[in-house]
């Protein structure tokens, strides 16, 4: 499988040459002129630009022409024109783009930060990339779906618990990928913690990425 790494360098923050803007945070993406630069398909932010605003660029399905776009974990970059797809990941102290294949560029997944009923007794799902999204079954905080793309319908529920496979997307083990054995729940002194593999976390910081196969490399 083809990688691309995009690192500051161990122990060094990222120096922005274009401010990502976004519904992410800055310190958990690239913006879409760094991706085209750092990937071959240009050597110049201005060339980068040109390919972007042509709409030559989709950003989880759909065309993007803002080059400054921050994007983030477990995005779908493709690039049609030259049959090729992408999916964001965390690797330590850098931001990985995993090559994938076209079927897998038609799903994404996103974790579940927060829910709330809405006018009318409908539920709205918060997801860690910014947007939300009306879901009529049950589904938890910390929970994984699975979206179809472009269209962004949830097709599927990964549930946060044990013998699930999850990835750590903070903290010093940050990319690992591991099944989990278990979840201790909140106390009114320390926040929940999930144990994958060998190592506990916080759960705040478990991805849901599969059940009894993750679904990400």
């Amino acid at each position: 499988m083809h990688l691309k790494n995009i690192a500051a360098g161990k122990g060094k923050g990222k120096k922005w040459t274009i401010a990502p803007h976004g519904p992410m945070r800055n310190d958990d993406v690239l913006t879409l002129t760094e991706i085209i630069k750092s990937l071959g398909y240009a050597d110049k932010t201005l060339e980068a630009k040109k390919i972007i605003k042509a709409g030559k660029v989709l950003v989880d399905g759909k065309p993007c022409k803002d080059h400054a776009f921050g994007v983030g974990l477990m995005a779908i970059v493709s690039i049609p024109d030259l049959n090729k797809s992408y999916r964001v990941y965390p690797k330590k102290n850098k931001i990985e783009l995993v090559e994938i294949k076209e079927k897998d560029a038609k799903t994404k997944l996103c974790r579940v930060i927060g829910k709330r009923l809405i006018e009318g007794g409908k539920l709205q799902v918060n997801l860690h990339d910014g947007s939300n999204i009306l879901y009529d079954k049950p589904v938890k905080v910390n929970d994984t779906v699975i979206l179809s793309l472009p269209d962004r319908k949830i097709t599927d529920v990964l549930s946060c618990a044990v013998g699930n496979q999850a990835m750590i997307v903070s903290g010093r083990h940050r990319g690992e990928i591991g099944q989990i054995n278990e979840i201790l729940e909140a106390t009114a002194t320390r926040k929940s913690l999930t144990t994958i593999n060998e190592i506990q976390t916080l759960t705040d910081y478990a991805f849901m990425v599969g059940t009894n196969k993750s679904l990400v490399e």
